[in-house]
């Protein structure tokens, strides 16, 4: 990945962390890694534990960028969420996996929140 995807991405990843502030959720953690993938944020928004999927984009050039999110990375963030559900004793809460599309226009981010955009395939063990 070239430097400049890899910082569009840090970019992206700060403005939906502000942007899910202020749509109520508090930030657990961002950047977490298991040795089974990565979680962009993990959040709370009242009681459920959101595992957040932030996608990034310059243009449309590649399609919308929730569209990013296909089913290798949702088992990837599915697992992911599972060991950290298990590290906090957290396997009870209610949970969920949203996704923030990013999409700079004239520099400036254009952000959408996809809520409960996938589920968890029932498949998964931990």
């Amino acid at each position: 990945m070239s430097r400049r995807n890899i910082d569009l991405g840090c970019k992206g990843e700060t403005a939906a962390a502000s942007f899910l502030k202020t749509k109520g959720y508090k930030i657990i953690c961002t950047d977490y890694r298991t040795k089974l993938g990565q979680i962009d944020i993990i959040a709370r928004e009242n009681n459920t534990v959101c595992f957040v999927e932030v996608k990034t984009r310059a243009s449309s050039r590649f399609g919308a960028p929730d569209e990013a999110v296909q089913a290798h990375k949702q088992k990837k963030i599915s697992e992911s969420a599972l060991i950290f559900l298990k590290d906090h004793k957290l396997l009870e809460s209610p949970a969920r996996f949203d996704v923030v599309s990013v999409s700079y226009v004239n520099d400036l981010p254009q952000l959408e929140l996809v809520k409960d955009a996938f589920t968890l395939d029932a498949s998964y063990t931990y």
